[in-house]
């Protein structure tokens, strides 16, 4: 199993301390009480700026409105490349960061419609560009399915820190850069989904804003990684925004506007609720509404309603009878 070059410099030493100190009071800061709220708006970030580095010009707001089934007036494809990756990002934690068969599947849902070939291989080279010239040309496609096992397997075997490893696993991918399209979208996930085996509150960690803002470094960093032959560059550049994100991040506040105190304590214990009947659903999708009511400790009719909200925001949907039938969870964004 070949190990991918990279060192560990100093600085990296300095950064994975600081974000191992911080990683604790953000996990405090997500389950305060509004943190549904804080993990539903910046996962609407990481969706809205891992899709902006790709060139997708539609505005958080605009993400936020497709989210909750609201007409945009904007390009088919960028709003299928916002829809694909809701749903992407709902399977987060069903995907297993060390296993390529959940690369190639989440590479389906990402870029569904989007290309021919989602799911697979590219055919054919390809290349890194940013807006100013070619950062980097791919290995040749015949070589791809063995460079991505040996990586999987480096990552799945390598008792190296998960931080440094999510890094080098991230550069190694787009050097790789094993599809034809969405290999930058993915490569953030998957970054996003090793660092969840550390600690969950990656996944509601938008590393991606801290990217976004600095899209220039961070292909300069994909450069300087290459020329050199080894990703500590790149490995001190994600640190870094990990790093900021997490600062910048650590007081972030929810405000609900022109609603009112009481409203907006409404509006977090109805978000808590749908998520405790998401659970309930997760574990039998067959729970009778009579059930949810009774671990909710509210009315039937009072769940009912709920249900209804739910399926209105598109949520949930019933398949079948209500004695024989079965809930489906299509999304679990709400905002």
């Amino acid at each position: 199993m070949p190990t991918p070059p990279f060192t560990i410099s100093p600085q990296a030493i300095n950064l994975i301390a600081d974000i191992s100190a911080m990683i604790e009071r953000y996990a405090i800061r997500l389950e305060q009480k509004d943190g549904l709220l804080l993990r539903r708006a910046n996962r609407i970030k990481t969706i809205h700026s891992s899709l902006a580095i790709e060139g997708n010009n539609l505005s958080e707001d605009e993400v936020r409105d497709i989210i909750n089934g609201k007409t945009v007036v904007a390009p088919l494809r960028e709003i299928q490349e916002v829809k694909n990756a809701i749903r992407t990002y709902d399977l987060y934690s069903s995907l297993n960061p060390f296993d390529v068969k959940n690369l190639l599947r989440a590479h389906a849902v990402m870029m569904e419609t989007l290309t021919d070939d989602a799911g697979k291989y590219r055919r054919s080279g390809v290349g890194v560009f940013s807006d100013k010239a070619v950062v980097h040309v791919a290995p040749p496609a015949k070589h791809v399915p063995i460079l991505i096992d040996e990586l999987f397997e480096w990552l799945q075997d390598a008792k190296d820190y998960l931080l440094v490893k999510s890094c080098v696993f991230h550069y190694e991918f787009e050097f790789i850069h094993p599809f034809s399209d969405g290999n930058g979208r993915i490569g953030r996930l998957w970054q996003s989904l090793i660092l969840g085996k550390l600690n969950p509150i990656f996944e509601y960690l938008p590393v991606e804003n801290m990217v976004f803002a600095n899209q220039e470094e961070y292909y300069e960093a994909i450069s300087r990684s290459t020329k050199a032959g080894n990703s500590a560059p790149f490995i001190d550049f994600m640190l870094q925004e990990i790093c900021n994100a997490l600062k910048h991040h650590q007081e972030d506040s929810i405000i609900i506007p022109d609603v009112g105190i009481n409203v907006g304590v409404n509006v977090g214990i109805r978000f808590e609720q749908f998520d405790k009947i998401l659970s309930l659903i997760r574990q039998n999708p067959r729970v009778s509404v009579r059930e949810m009511a009774l671990v909710l400790k509210i009315s039937s009719r009072q769940c009912e309603r709920l249900i209804s909200e739910m399926k209105a925001q598109g949520l949930i949907r019933r398949e079948g009878a209500n004695k024989n039938g079965s809930w489906i969870i299509i999304s679990t964004i709400m905002l």
